[in-house]
């Protein structure tokens, strides 16, 4: 049995026996199968009972709509203990009053597999530590085991190096009591002898391992891998997969007979993240990364990030939406693009109201006197001391580095206008007569880079390094351009 963790894209088989926690002498056998496209799926040889039954006190059972769903559920193969999270009938076929006797059957889909331990639920808490990997995560460590070295007598090349293995000391950092490091695990070295060659292998795997005080549960590892994840997506501008979930099992400690002690059991976790790594594709260019652990380290990064993405998360699940989920129609990315900077500058709290407040009580309160009574309470709710979406785009630009900023867009007044614009007439009249499709691409592109560059000046990125990104990212490079070209202002405006 590999040690290796189950990757998310790669397929995957095991037969075994099946039951329900309440019920662990009805065991079913049956296949549960895993790929990256179709999920989990169970296929029994055998039923659990998925009628909705009531008996009533004539002795009569009534079957009510709809099929019963489970939870949890627990089984035994490929000599692992398996929990199945979520599980809901698919098909069931019975036999009774058939001709011909055949097993009965049932498939079920379920949302999560923990392959390794048996738990009685997502909030169990059953583990001591999520170790995670995540599509880059090896490019932003910065980091490697491997040195390669080339002969070069004479500065000339001939022929001889060597590819030598250096382990890379760990770095970690304690947040609120959870304990983040960052990990490279290496195979040693091998041969691959094919008949029309050898190939010498090793393997460096960077990961995250999170480690709470107390014992935590598979909802709370969950939501550390999204932290990772969402981190590497910033880092990189793209949407950014989970590889692999690996969990240990608190309370499976042993020692040896020389009381050393021995690693806990661990229990891979099979589910459907917001994007799925690929372990085998090539890493992005360095050139779209935004920034690493050299330019930020993992010590300090992590922490702010912890802190930033609970301050700010609605605004980052937005815009990072846009990575690993953009919509087809620019309509729906200038909702979300736009609706990202104002989120965030209310998350960010900034203190900016339009009029003193003794000075707005007593304008709104002049203001309701010449109001009838009917109308009163309505016109209340409307009028409020808060600022207006072009003010909060204008303080958003105001955050990050202001040459940044001026290499992003040469015409800030004229974004913000058009910005508060094309989002208040595409919310309040349905449509965006006044500007051109051109234009609305440009409008997404610059405030998606807004936001973007104020995250990166909230987790501490120097502003050299937000310079460096405006002119070398290709990504925001282009868009650079589409400012330049869409959102000056002409004479005639």
């Amino acid at each position: 049995m590999s040690n290796d963790p189950l990757n998310l894209d790669e397929a995957g088989e095991w037969a075994g026996l099946w039951w329900l926690p309440d019920k662990p002498d009805e065991k079913v056998p049956g296949v549960l199968r895993y790929d990256a496209e179709g999920g989990l799926l169970l296929s029994l040889i055998g039923t659990f009972e998925d009628r909705i039954m009531t008996t009533g006190s004539s002795g009569w059972t009534e079957v009510h709509e709809g099929t019963r769903t489970w939870e949890v559920m627990h089984g035994v193969a490929e000599l692992r203990e398996i929990t199945l999270l979520g599980c809901v009938p698919k098909s069931t076929r019975r036999t009774f009053g058939a001709r011909v006797k055949s097993p009965e059957t049932q498939t079920m889909t379920a949302a999560t597999a923990i392959v390794g331990a048996h738990v009685n639920g997502e909030e169990d808490a059953a583990f001591s530590m999520a170790e995670v990997s995540v599509d880059d995560l090896g490019l932003w460590a910065a980091s490697s085991v491997f040195e390669g070295f080339l002969g070069a007598p004479d500065g000339k090349i001939d022929g001889t190096g060597r590819l030598s293995v250096k382990p890379v000391e760990g770095q970690s950092v304690v947040v609120d009591d959870t304990e983040y490091r960052l990990v490279h695990t290496h195979t040693l070295p091998y041969f691959d002898q094919r008949k029309g060659g050898a190939v010498g292998r090793m393997r460096d795997t960077v990961s995250i391992c999170v480690a709470p005080a107390e014992p935590f549960s598979l909802s709370a590892a969950l939501q550390a891998a999204s932290l990772v994840q969402d981190l590497i997506s910033l880092a990189t501008h793209r949407a950014a997969g989970v590889i692999w979930l690996r969990l240990e099992v608190a309370g499976t400690e042993l020692l040896l007979p020389n009381d050393r002690p021995l690693p806990r059991r661990r229990a891979d976790v099979l589910y459907s993240p917001a994007a799925v790594g690929e372990h085998d594709a090539k890493v992005v260019d360095h050139h779209r990364v935004f920034f690493t652990c050299d330019s930020l380290p993992f010590e300090e990064v992590l922490p702010r990030w912890c802190e930033a993405r609970g301050r700010l998360r609605a605004a980052t699940n937005m815009i990072l939406g846009l990575r690993y989920a953009p919509a087809r129609f620019v309509e729906t990315n200038l909702l979300t693009a736009v609706g990202a900077a104002e989120v965030l500058h209310r998350n960010l709290r900034i203190d900016e109201k339009p009029f003193p407040p003794a000075a707005f009580k007593a304008m709104r309160s002049a203001m309701l006197e010449q109001v009838p009574d009917e109308h009163r309470s309505r016109f209340k709710e409307v009028i409020r001391n808060d600022p207006t979406l072009r003010d909060r785009l204008d303080a958003l630009v105001m955050r990050p580095d202001r040459e940044a900023i001026g290499l992003l867009m040469p015409d800030v007044e004229r974004w913000a206008e058009r910005a508060s614009k094309a989002r208040n007439d595409l919310a309040h009249e349905g449509k965006t007569p006044k500007h051109s499709f051109d234009e609305l691409i440009a409008i997404v592109e610059v405030t998606t880079a807004v936001v973007i560059l104020n995250l990166l000046h909230e987790l501490g990125l120097p502003a050299e390094r937000q310079r460096e990104i405006v002119r070398d990212h290709p990504r925001l490079r282009h868009t650079a351009g589409l400012a330049r070209e869409r959102l000056v202002a002409s004479e005639s405006d």
